[in-house]
């Protein structure tokens, strides 16, 4: 329903997001209002559409899905209004004297004739152009936030785009409103057509077709791709806008004009990139060749060295394993990859002792959190994120780090554990941040799935043929004695694993129908695996499916366990979106990077959580919007604005379990498109379990997805341009 009131009071405002909490005098009975009302103010008259609602704590309240706002027209409500402190350097005092001067006229006057404030004894000229000034931005950003609600547009992507754009955003947006769906305000582009379309700009226009052919390739980075094929981009592109080919065509051919695309050739096929992707992948090939010519081979044999430390530490290194621990003593720049149980983190303590016993300390870093403290837990050396390596510096369109070409980090060794889970931007910054001569040993499974962000880093540089790669194949005799281990392999080989049941870390438990298979898995986590190990089901076990969709995505599963482990009680507290509804203790994960959230851990302060981190919350305050989050002991503050990027995490895709590793891992395997259901998610989803792992579902399934060796191809241009980089260009040594 729609009602009307005066703002008595404002309890509580998020300037991040708009969302706000006040008292309004309806029908002079005051009423609690929640939602996102932005900068409102006391005075203010509001129109409010939503619905009432009654708290168990605090009683009745208004949800306001949208906020019209008026500015105060009597003179009372002018003076409170004013007195609030909505326009910087007017308080209570010089409120009072205003509109005891100038009446129901006073804020009329301060927009349209602000020379008449210097009535006022003791404000100046000066004073009174600086008090219009802040007035009419004032009212810029309450109409820029009229013309969203009007929209039906979330105030927050209003907030944004004052931010960026200031009170030019208004005559900016009517001029191009594609300009919404950029990286610091990311409207969806769906969304801006609809502006666009009220606005009348024609479907052929230049805007709406560089946006359109934006929009694609960055749906197409979300999903892994740093390009793609100008004949498939020009194909999608004709469905979504519905103009000619060659429109697009044109479009394209203007936007690598100006730079913000570029086109690449690979096997003579042109590839459209977006202008940071290129940028990273052309950056981190010239880089790395770089690197790798000042890395020259000492050709020492360090065989001596290797024997004592084989003495010393009471261990018989494999040849493989001294080819790695050499390559890194005399090269020092190399790939290490291998599955598990192949010794690779034996062969990683080896080179890091061996490095420091040179005076050589290395900075280790992995891509998440759980990946970095596993790093650290493995090695027994303090080991950090990227991110926090660098640092990160909040603000502007793209992520920026403290650390880059202009403040290098100091060391003289750097080593990157699960590289498979680092996307392209992110290399290309720790690589902008690293000495020209600085040693690089980057460690990762190359048959796990690629990362989250674009790219495929690890792959790509293997398959280059221009970085030494030394490759663990042999499984050590303790591994060999954990099914897991040993499964894993057999499904990487394309064999199907031992599930007879036999042993005591590896179960298949058969379950041919969805409602059944999902209640089995509620089972594992609520009694079974509880009762017969002693696991934790919020820390210790993780269910991984392969899809979100369907009625074994994690979107049902996630329901169905927070219902069995995280009921709905009086005591908990919980807020509702469109998706999910979240309440105190439940487990959650962060599903996009977001380098602005601050968090504590102790005395230690930072910011960013990124996708795939995994917390719990700890707190929630529903009237205020507040939940207090706990990843992993960094503690962060969210509000409702910020739950857009959240979802509940008692199941995960496999994709977002990447650099996780848990105690027991529960997998439903049954129906779903066969596109999902391929091997080397099948193994990345087994090489997470420590302890136990659990399948559930279908032989047949299962069968098919050890069968199928559809790898997640992913169209990137890296592979090809490290050739070139150390090789040169075909046609140029043809030429020669």
């Amino acid at each position: 329903m729609t009602i009307k009131g005066t703002v008595d009071s404002v309890t509580f405002r998020n300037d991040d997001n708009g969302f706000g909490v006040i008292i309004l005098d309806f029908g002079g009975n005051p009423l609690t209002v929640v939602g996102e009302l932005g900068n409102v103010e006391e005075g203010e008259d509001l129109e409010l559409t939503g619905r009432f609602m009654t708290h168990p704590r605090f009683g009745d309240q208004f949800r306001a899905d949208t906020c019209i706002r008026t500015l105060p027209v009597e003179a009372s409500a002018i003076q409170r209004y004013l007195a609030g402190g909505v326009v910087r350097g007017i308080g209570p005092v010089l409120a009072k004297k205003l509109v005891e001067r100038f009446g129901d006229k006073t804020l009329e006057i301060m927009e349209n004739a602000p020379e008449r404030l210097t009535e006022i004894e003791g404000v100046t000229a000066a004073k009174a152009e600086k008090y219009a000034e802040e007035f009419r931005k004032v009212i810029g950003f309450r109409n820029l936030l009229s013309y969203f609600t009007k929209a039906n547009i979330p105030s927050v992507y209003g907030i944004r785009a004052w931010r960026k754009y200031s009170e030019n955003a208004l005559e900016l947006i009517d001029k191009n409103p594609y300009i919404l769906c950029s990286r610091s305000i990311e409207l969806p582009f769906l969304k801006a057509e609809g502006i666009a379309s009220e606005k009348g700009i024609p479907k052929d226009s230049i805007l709406r077709l560089t946006a359109g052919i934006g929009y694609i390739l960055e749906e197409n980075a979300n999903a892994g791709h740093t390009c793609l094929p100008q004949d498939k981009l020009i194909e999608i592109a004709v469905n979504l806008l519905r103009v000619d080919r060659e429109k697009i065509l044109d479009a394209i051919n203007q936007e690598t004009e100006c730079e913000n695309l570029y086109i690449y050739f690979k096997d003579k096929r042109p590839f459209v990139m977006l202008r940071s992707y290129y940028s990273a992948e052309t950056y981190i090939s010239s880089r790395l060749a770089i690197m790798n010519s000042l890395s020259y081979d000492t050709k020492i044999n360090y065989d001596e060295v290797i024997d004592l430390a084989e003495e010393e530490n009471g261990i018989e290194y494999a040849d493989k394993q001294r080819e790695a621990i050499n390559t890194a003593l005399a090269k020092g720049f190399m790939v290490l990859t291998g599955g598990p149980g192949t010794g690779k983190t034996t062969t990683l303590n080896a080179i890091i002792s061996l490095y420091e016993q040179q005076g050589i300390k290395p900075l280790i870093c992995a891509p998440t959190g759980r990946a970095a403290k596993r790093a650290s837990d493995l090695t027994g050396r303090d080991a950090k994120t990227i991110h926090r390596l660098l640092g990160v510096k909040a603000g502007g369109d793209y992520i920026a780090f403290e650390h880059n070409e202009d403040n290098l980090l100091e060391c003289d060794a750097v080593i990157i554990d699960e590289m498979s889970m680092v996307d392209s931007l992110l290399f290309e910054a720790l690589l902008r941040a690293l000495p020209i001569d600085c040693k690089l040993i980057m460690v990762g499974d190359s048959d796990q799935l690629p990362s989250v962000g674009a790219g495929n880093v690890l792959h790509d540089i293997i398959e280059s043929g221009t970085v030494p790669v030394i490759a663990l194949t042999e499984i050590f005799r303790q591994a060999a004695q954990s099914s897991i281990v040993t499964n894993a392999h057999r499904i990487v080989k394309g064999d199907m694993p031992v599930i007879d049941n036999s042993s005591g870390d590896f179960f298949f438990l058969q379950s041919l129908d969805f409602e059944s298979a999902a209640q089995l898995t509620v089972d594992l986590l609520e009694t079974r695996l509880p009762k017969a190990y002693g696991f934790s089901p919020i820390n210790d076990i993780q269910v991984l499916s392969p899809t979100r969709k369907g009625p074994l995505g994690t979107v049902e599963l996630n329901k169905r366990l927070q219902s069995a482990l995280n009921p709905k009680t009086r005591e908990k507290s919980e807020i509702k979106t469109f998706l999910y509804t979240f309440r105190t203790g439940d487990k959650v994960m962060q599903t996009k990077n977001d380098y602005d959230i601050s968090w504590k851990k102790g005395e230690e302060k930072g910011t960013g959580i990124f996708n795939g981190d995994i917390g719990v919350i700890v707190k929630l305050n529903k009237i205020l919007g507040n939940i207090t989050i706990d990843f992993d002991g960094r503690v962060a503050e969210y509000n409702v604005g910020m739950l857009d990027n959240l979802e509940l995490a008692y199941a995960a895709t496999v994709h977002k379990s990447q650099g996780s590793e848990f105690d027991a891992v529960v997998i439903p395997i049954l129906g779903g498109y066969d596109q999902l259901y391929f091997r080397n998610l099948l193994y990345t989803a087994v090489t997470r379990a420590k302890k136990l792992i659990v399948i559930v579902g279908s032989v047949k399934r299962l069968e098919f997805m050890v069968q199928n060796n559809r790898k997640m191809n992913r169209y990137t241009c890296l592979k090809q341009m490290m050739i070139e980089e150390s090789f040169g260009k075909k046609d140029e040594k043809e030429s020669v």
